[in-house]
Formats: structure tokens, sequence, C-alpha cells
């Protein structure tokens, strides 16, 4: 008799959890239509369900000379989708700050989606706040030209022109869950540059080396290590008020892979010939245009400008020693390939140039 009461609450016990592996995605696909139609976030999270949102390991970004930990963001589920614009816009937590964006779903990030409960934070960092050279001052003790070249500060947009709300540009991508301009100095667009210099892969002969299995001959690009994530990246930078987009490509290649700024005067002047005859060289213009940036808020986010110099022939900036500047801790030529991970979306600059050379990638 025993045997069998216990025989049956197991039975029992095993249709009890498949009645409710059956009913939960009911309940769930229920409530979330229902926050839907009330215009509030649909992000359900419950024992056993896999949650939203999940964040990794502690990396930092650097922010003119100051460097702030934060954390990046693994998104997936129903906020955001990888398909979703600026998604890394959209982490959770801001970088640099416990500030937690406003959950905004896909389906909310337009600005033309009427939402009358979007609630976002307003957060503008204390570096910021203390008015160093390359930021702002406050909207109301000023009044800059959007939309314009204002004095020395280009004001304009990749994306068009943008709109401003109660004296404040609006991101062109929409809703960000945060106001302000968090780490960035700029209102509205705040522009950097990012140059691609590359090579031909050689043999000890000179000649192309071809990867074994795509045939096609192998580029080599430099690559710093960013200090402060530790991932490898494009060298690259802001642009300084009134200064030209190409002049910030060939500044920031030498600062950050050359390290210019601590080199003797004399190998200083035999560098700057060789930069500016390879960045002179009209250049292969890879992307243009706003960045899913973590930094990005509803009033300032980032675009940029990336451009490949290419040392065709190898005897240029191919035979200047690579050295580190500040803001790397290592700099490389590497070769231009698929699997190698890079920060950012610098793998998909690449990709691009791999296929208007027709290399390997």
């Amino acid at each position: 008799m025993l045997l069998c009461l216990e025989y049956c609450r197991l039975i029992f016990s095993c249709l009890r959890v498949m009645l409710h592996l059956v009913l939960r995605p009911l309940w769930i696909g229920r409530l979330r239509l229902a926050l839907t139609l009330l215009g509030l976030p649909r992000t359900v999270c419950t024992a056993g369900v896999r949650p939203a949102i999940s964040c990794s390991k502690s990396h930092s970004f650097a922010t003119s000379q100051t460097v702030i930990s934060t954390s990046w963001c693994n998104l997936y589920g129903t906020m955001p989708s990888s398909a979703a614009p600026h998604t890394k816009s959209r982490c959770p937590q801001y970088p640099g700050s416990k500030v937690e964006r406003f959950p905004v779903p896909d389906d909310k990030v337009n600005w033309s989606q009427n939402w009358p409960q979007y609630n976002p934070v307003s957060h503008t960092d204390p570096a910021v706040l203390k008015m160093p050279e390359w930021a702002d001052p406050d909207i109301g003790s000023f009044h800059p030209q959007f939309n314009a070249v204002d004095g020395c500060v280009d004001r304009t947009s990749f994306e068009g022109s943008y709109k401003i709300e109660n004296g404040m540009p609006l991101n062109p991508l929409g809703r960000t869950g945060v106001t302000g301009r968090g780490l960035l100095g700029r209102w509205g667009p705040n522009h950097a540059a990012d140059p691609i210099v590359t090579r031909w892969k050689v043999d000890a002969k000179g000649a192309k080396m071809n990867h074994a299995v795509s045939k096609r001959p192998i580029l080599q690009f430099v690559s710093i290590k960013r200090k402060d994530c530790g991932e490898w990246a494009i060298p690259g930078g802001m642009v300084d008020a009134g200064e030209q987009v190409s002049l910030t490509l060939q500044r920031e290649f030498s600062e950050e892979a050359l390290n210019s700024l601590d080199a003797p005067a004399t190998e200083r002047a035999k560098t700057h010939e060789r930069i500016t005859k390879l960045f002179k060289s009209s250049g292969f213009q890879v992307f243009k245009g706003y960045v899913d940036d973590p930094r990005n808020t509803d009033n300032a986010w980032m675009e940029t400008v990336a451009v490949n110099f290419h040392d065709e022939s190898g005897n240029s900036v191919s035979e200047l020693p690579l050295q580190a500047g500040d803001d790397a801790g290592q700099v490389k030529w590497v070769d231009v390939d698929s699997s190698f991970p890079l920060y950012a979306s610098h793998s998909h600059f690449l990709e691009v140039v791999a296929k208007e050379r027709k290399a390997h990638w």
C-alpha cells in the first residue's frame, strides 16, 4: 500500500511539472502582450526562464584622459534584438556609472512611436560637467547652432538633419533610455576618425603570400591593443574642434601606433614625412556614419569616418618601427582574417577593406 501511494505521488508530481511547462509560455505571452498594449517594457523574468539581459566581466572605456570601468552587456531576447537599431546604445547600465537606462524595447526605439510612459534617466558624467576643453557647457548656459558648423565645432550629422526638442538634439536612431551627454563631450554628434593602414603580407623574397584555403593574397593592418578594455582595434580618436578629418586620421595613427609624441626630433621628422605622403594618397573610405556605442544617449552620440590607407609597395609605413602610444597597450601588424576578434564594429570595417582589395577574409 505504501509503495502504491508513493507511486501515485510520483505520477502526480510529474503531471504537475508537465502542466506547468505547457501553461507557462501562455501566461508569459499574455503578460508581454498586456505590457506592450500599456506601452511598458516587455521584459519578463521568472524562475527557470532565461533572463532578457546578462552582463559579462568588467571592461573599461576611455574618455579623454579619464579611464572609467564599466560592464559590457550581452543582449538577447525581446529587448533589444540583434536586428534592432543601436543595441549597444541601449545596454542596461550606462558605462562608468551605476545609472540604469530606462528599458527601451525594439518597437519603441523610433521617435515616431508615441510612448507617453517613456521616462529616461538624465545623466552627464562629472568629468564632462567640469567643462574640459573637449566638452560643451550645459544647454541653457549657451545656445549651440545644431545641424551646422558652429564656430569651430561641426554639429552636422552624417545621418542628415536631426530634430531639436526643448533646445536639445535628438539621437537620429531613436531612444536610448538616457538623456544628457553621459561620457560624451558634445551635444549632438561627437565625431571620430579611424585610420585603417594596410600592406600585403610577403615572404622573404618580397612576393605576396596567399591564404592556404581562399588562395587570395593576405592583407595586414596596424592594430592596437586598447588599454581600456584589452581588445584589439583600429587606432583612432576624436576629431578636435576645427580639425579636418584627414588630419585627425594622420594624427591619431602617429600618436597611437608610432608614439610620435615621445619620439626624438630627428625620428619624428622622418616619420612625419612618410606618414604625410601615405595619408595624402587617395584613401578608400570604408565607412561614414552613426556608431552603435554604449556611451550614446538621447542627446549625444558617436559618429565616425573610417578610411583605408594602403602601402601597396611596402616601402612606406611598412618600414617604420611600430610603438604603442599612451592610449595603446600594444601595437603590431595583424593578418586580416575573419577569425581575428576586434573591438566594436572594426571587424566589419576590415571585411569591407578585404573585399575592396580582393584579399583573403
